[in-house]
């Protein structure tokens, strides 16, 4: 089966144990940060997060790539939950104060996009750091060297975290599902915005 003009330029050849493994054999995993209000910090606190963040680069011995995505955040399930809401109220008052919530967020939003900011990190590990195959021109990849490789990146990313932590950010993996989910959503932006996503069989999520 021919593969499709996009799928030619993709690098990812699979995503294994909330990993993903691309064509050249190297591993990356992905990190999602969270992110902080900086200039709401004060002199002390902002200075204190620049010099943590310096040390963390600083204290890195392998490449790291931090990626914004920036997505349209759609309300209207919180809408429909809200009329829901109010459709089921008893109390009167209540039913109230249900309708006028709904009507203000409807035209604080009005006709506007709204955009959610959220920050990935990927942390790479390569064929050639795996010690019995340093020094191979063309190793072959098999199941042992998959998990040692992947022991190792896991270690990175505990590492990285750490690093994370000290300046006040919280990190999360992916699993397998989550990174299927954000590539596709990558690619169907559209569908993605409105809380589409396909349905993916379970046997291939591990």
């Amino acid at each position: 089966m021919e593969k499709s003009s996009s799928q030619q330029f993709l690098e990812i050849d699979q995503i294994k144990e909330g990993f993903l493994l691309l064509k050249n054999k190297s591993l990356r995993g992905v990190l999602m940060v969270s992110s902080l209000n900086f200039t709401l910090k004060s002199d002390d606190e902002q200075k204190a997060i620049i010099y943590q963040f310096q040390n963390f680069l600083n204290g890195l011995d392998f490449s790291i790539e931090i990626v914004l995505q920036s997505r349209i955040l759609n309300i209207t399930g919180y809408i429909d939950k809200l009329k829901e809401m109010e459709r089921l109220q008893d109390n009167e008052l209540m039913k109230i104060q249900t309708a006028e919530y709904r009507k203000f967020i409807t035209e604080l939003v009005g006709g506007r996009q709204i955009l959610s900011k959220i920050f990935f990190l990927t942390v790479p590990f390569t064929l050639i750091e795996i010690p019995q195959l340093i020094g191979k021109k063309k190793p072959n990849f098999n199941e042992d060297h998959f998990q040692r490789a992947k022991s190792q990146l896991w270690q990175r990313m505990e590492f990285v975290a750490v690093g994370l932590r000290r300046c006040g950010l919280q990190c999360s993996p992916l699993n397998t599902l989550e990174l299927i989910e954000l590539f596709w959503s990558l690619h169907h932006p559209d569908e993605s915005e409105v809380g589409y996503y396909p349905d993916i069989p379970p046997e291939i999520i591990k």
